[in-house]
This record gives structure tokens, sequence and C-alpha cells, in this order.
């Protein structure tokens, strides 16, 4: 049976938010994805989203974007600024890794260039389960033995980083369950609420160990990449129009930079679904019986009568479309979408707004960061395309900045 390909953000809407259509993207990569949030279906789905939900509110956002992340992103630009430049996948990795060990409750308690250097490497073999659908044919590769790395990697990371995580949490939790300790002084991520399990959910350790491994490696390597798309075009439009320089310096124009870069680079190709019971939308005269869903997220976020003309063009001055964001449905819509979007891309901001209580987005704040020291592209060393996956993203993007 020929799949159900969509290309139309309408038909998209309604589809994606159909609670009864199952995950399908990440089949090949069962040996990490199977038993994570993004992968689950029906009552386990909503059960485990709720517990997560738990971390992401509205106040943990704005704690994480007001005092915790700024200070991130300044401890890691030292070394570029001093080296005036570096690459820009390589200091995104690391700040963002930052934020989303943190987040997710893996400790790093040496903070040493080796520490970093371990965890980066297993994000980056977690990262692999992710893409085992979509690697070009020239590059297939050995699956298997992916796969077999991937395992390796999880019994690793379990021994190094997450088995000591737990321990401390368990201790902490044994300490607030004696009374010796304020609750207000327990971690604020997602393996203590795991821990917890306040709903008393099936999760045994395996489940776990799986989603935190998960959570570290999305939340690190896709903002990554959107990154260094960010930067590429906001670099690009500032040097073909120099008169936006200026407007480079409002919240409200860079942020709609970073929201047209997420529309045209979504963090997948496409996304798969698999029909679980007949399935019928307005925007579509047919009921559909079965068979497999692909949205086809470049054409979604493409789509004139959303997004106007000029669609694969990048434009901040783009009108926003008349439902929906202006970055598409790049974090998807429904029961899966992304439940870290404010964390990543904030809220709209208006011009002439009052900025007190903005929520701008961790690729707006380090954006920010970095326009203010100064980036801009190394012409001695032209950035690579990563071409052994579907996705395209940057290999590498060397940059400049002001020395300080």
């Amino acid at each position: 049976m020929a799949a159900i390909v969509v290309s139309k953000y309408k038909e998209a809407d309604e589809f994606l938010r159909n609670a009864t259509l199952k995950q399908g993207l990440y089949d090949e990569g069962a040996i990490l994805m199977k038993d994570v949030l993004v992968n689950l279906f029906g009552e386990e789905h909503a059960a485990r989203r709720h517990l997560a939900q738990k971390l992401f509110r509205r106040e943990y956002f704005r704690n994480y974007e007001r005092r915790i992340f700024p200070k991130t992103i300044e401890e890691t630009l030292v070394p570029f600024v001093q080296a005036g430049g570096g690459d820009l996948a390589d200091f995104g990795y690391h700040v963002l890794m930052n934020l989303t060990a943190d987040a997710s409750g893996i400790d790093r308690p040496l903070r040493t260039r080796e520490e970093t250097a371990t965890m980066l490497r297993m994000i980056k073999s977690f990262s692999k389960a992710a893409t085992l659908g979509q690697l070009t044919m020239v590059d297939m590769g050995d699956k298997e033995a992916i796969r077999k790395e991937i395992i390796d990697t999880l019994e690793e990371f379990d021994q190094v980083f997450y088995t000591p995580s737990e321990t401390r949490r368990r201790a902490l939790l044994d300490r607030v369950e004696r009374g010796e300790m304020p609750e207000s002084e327990m971690p604020r991520d997602l393996l203590t609420i795991l821990l917890r399990n306040e709903d008393n959910i099936e999760l045994p350790r395996d489940k776990m160990l799986k989603e935190t491994a998960y959570f570290l490696f999305v939340g690190a390597l896709s903002t990554t990449h959107a990154l260094t798309h960010a930067m590429q075009h906001i670099f690009t439009w500032r040097a073909e129009h120099p008169k936006d320089n200026e407007l480079l310096k409002e919240a409200w124009f860079l942020q709609r930079c970073v929201w047209e870069s997420l529309r045209l680079h979504p963090p997948t190709p496409e996304l798969n679904r698999k029909l679980t019971c007949p399935v019928r939308i307005k925007s579509r005269p047919e009921t559909f019986e079965s068979g497999d869903l692909i949205v086809d997220m470049f054409k979604v976020n493409q789509d004139p009568l959303m997004f106007g003309f000029d669609t694969e063009a990048f434009n901040p001055h783009r009108a926003t479309p008349p439902q929906g964001w202006l970055y598409g449905v790049t974090f998807g819509l429904g029961t899966h979408a992304c439940l870290g979007r404010i964390l990543v891309a904030g809220t709209p901001i208006q011009p002439g707004s009052d900025l007190k209580d903005a929520e701008y987005g961790n690729m707006y704040l380090i954006a920010r960061a970095l326009l203010d020291r100064g980036a801009r592209p190394d012409p001695a060393n032209p950035p690579t395309m990563d071409t052994s996956n579907t996705r395209r993203n940057w290999l590498t993007y060397p940059f400049l900045l002001d020395k300080g």
C-alpha cells in the first residue's frame, strides 16, 4: 500500500493532531528509541508525557533563561573569545550539552575537558539511533555495527554518568522522605521526576536510562544544528542587507531570524506516522483505512498558502502566518509536539513590546551573545556540509570573534 504523503500545512496540522496515529520514524533505531517518550503510543505515551511536563513548566523556562543559561553561555564563550573564534558546531555542542545535562539530571562532577569530550562522544553515538533510517545509500555503512556501538555506549554511559546521578538523587529523595532536607533543595530535572514517579506508572530502570540518554542527545544535537543554520542565514542576510544591521540589535527581529531559519531547517526531513484505525480529515475527501503517513517537513514548512511567496528563501520580514507559528511544524504538533519548544524558541516578541517578561529562547540568547562579540564567518576556512544522511546539517562551521 502506498504511503499517504502530506505536503500542505493544513493537512499536516489535521493529521498530526490526531491522537490515533502512531510514531513510525525511529523503527531502525529501536535499540535506544523503542522505550523513549517520543516513540510511545496511547496510554503509555500519555502517562510518560504527563510526567515530563512536570519539568517543562513556564517557571522552569524562565529560571533557565534568566539565571542559568546566560552564565553557561558566558563561561563557554571564554576560550572561544580568547582564541578569536572557533567552530560553531563545537561551540554549540559545548554550551547546549551543559544545558541539557542539567535539565536531564546527568551530573558532571569533574567539569574537565576530558569529561566534556567523553559526554560529547556518547551524545553523538546516541544520535545515530535517530538517523539510522535516514542514512544515504552512498554512506549506509554497517547498521549492525552502529547498533552495537550504541549498545556499548549506553552501557558506558550507565556506568560513568547515569548510575552516579541516579544514586545521588535516590539518596536526596531518602533525605527528603526522612525530613532531613527540604523539598525545595531537590534538583529540578527529568531524572528526579522519573525517579519520584508520582503517578506510579511502570517505569523500570532500563527505560529511565534510555529516556535520559535520549533527552540528553536530542536537546544538545538538534539545537546545535539549528543554531548553525540560523547563524549562517544571519551572516548572509547581514552581508546582503546592510540596512538591516541595526534591526539585528532589536530582540523581535533577531528572534524572527531564528524562527525563519527553524522553518527552513526542521530537525528531520520527514515525520512518519502509522495509522492504527481509519482516519478522515476535513482537508481531504477520502477516508484513510490503514498504512503509513509521511509528512514532508520541508514542503509543509514552505507551503505558500501559509507562508506566502518565495517560501524557499530566508526572509525575516515574512508576515506571520494566519494560524500556527512562523517556524511552521518544526517542533511538531499534537501529542508528539516538542515539550522544550519554549526553551529553544521562546514566545513571540513584538516590535516595541516591554521586554521585562519576554521569553527569548536559548537559540536567540546564543545568537545575541555571538553577534555582540562580532561573530562572523572565517573567510579562510569555508564551512562543510554533512552528507552522510538526508538531514543536511553543517558538519563544520569556522567562525571568528572579536578578541576580548
